[in-house]
């Protein structure tokens, strides 16, 4: 292993995976911007708000990469110096993981009507995000790595609280969800892809950051840290207009199972008519899915989860 691959190798690494992820993001944005999901204004100010600070952090990394690799070529004691780099990037990271865990426990009030939760949510959300505000202009004051250690427990209250946060808006999608289901394939089969989401949601993200708080506290002569703080905005980004941008799929199996309900039905009307007489006997059973939809809009998601119909 050569004398720069923890220093200076796994930074690039890190550029290389924030690159691909910010691609990911501008394909979601634009998925995103053209589906015209006719959401309230706060949400698509978010999202805009979201793509910004994205764009502006990967011009960043790409920049702290030009920096450590071109502008201080051959000068190895640029390496001790804290480039105002760092500071950004943990202070863009802070309100990036806030800014999506406000949606996201946003959703958890609309589910669980638990306010008692968004509390809890909302303080390590608040907490993550001043210590990562503090954690960033600390590092920038200090201006020498060598002193990072100050800054374990504000790092320590940061990524923790920000975790917990991503926890426990999972658990709650996952618990909420899981009693929500009916036996029924089309709302089931609804209901699992949400879980699915949320899964991804909160182990993504919950991965990066506690890989970063702790190669920053056990890995101190190396960089690896950055490794994984690089791309994680990119990954709550990621995530949050995933599931924006999921409402398409879960409409289209909504509709796909109707047409597949309705011609099961047309086939059981024509096989009692070519028989004997008959009465047809038909149940419908609905049931409300929760949207970020408007009201009007809402109200014509609420589909028939099975129509069984039987000659008799």
């Amino acid at each position: 292993m050569g004398q720069y691959d923890l220093i200076i190798g796994v930074l690039f690494v890190g550029l290389f995976l924030n690159t691909y992820l910010f691609g990911l993001v501008s394909y979601q944005f634009i998925v995103y911007h053209n589906t015209k999901f006719n959401d309230r204004l706060w949400i698509r100010v978010m999202v805009g708000v979201l793509f910004i600070l994205d764009l502006a952090q990967s011009m960043v990394v790409v920049y702290a990469a030009w920096e450590i690799g071109v502008t201080n070529f051959n000068n190895p004691s640029s390496l001790l110096l804290v480039s105002w780099t760092i500071p950004f990037t943990a202070c863009a990271n802070a309100v990036i993981a806030f800014i999506s865990q406000i949606f996201l426990g946003h959703r958890v009030l609309v589910m669980t009507k638990n306010k008692m939760l968004i509390g809890v949510i909302g303080i390590f959300s608040v907490l993550g995000l001043i210590f990562g505000m503090i954690s960033g202009i600390y590092s920038g004051v200090l201006h020498y790595i060598a002193k990072f250690p100050i800054l374990d427990p504000y790092c320590i209250v940061w990524l923790g609280s920000q975790t917990a946060a991503d926890l426990s808006i999972t658990v709650s999608l996952i618990w909420v969800l899981s009693r929500s289901r009916t036996g029924f394939r089309r709302t089931d089969t609804i209901i699992n892809r949400v879980i699915r989401g949320s899964v991804q949601t909160g182990f993504f993200v919950s991965v990066f950051a506690l890989a970063d708080l702790f190669c920053f506290l056990f890995e101190r002569n190396t960089n690896l840290y950055a490794m994984f703080a690089y791309p994680l905005g990119r990954i709550y980004t990621n995530t949050l207009l995933d599931t924006l941008n999921s409402r398409t799929e879960l409409k289209n199996i909504s509709a796909s199972s109707e047409i597949y309900q309705d011609e099961i039905a047309m086939s059981y009307r024509s096989q009692g008519r070519s028989q004997r007489p008959h009465t047809t006997q038909a149940i419908h059973v609905s049931k409300e899915i929760v949207t970020d939809f408007p009201e009007d809009e809402r109200a014509s998601h609420r589909t028939v989860d099975i129509k069984y119909v039987d000659a008799v």
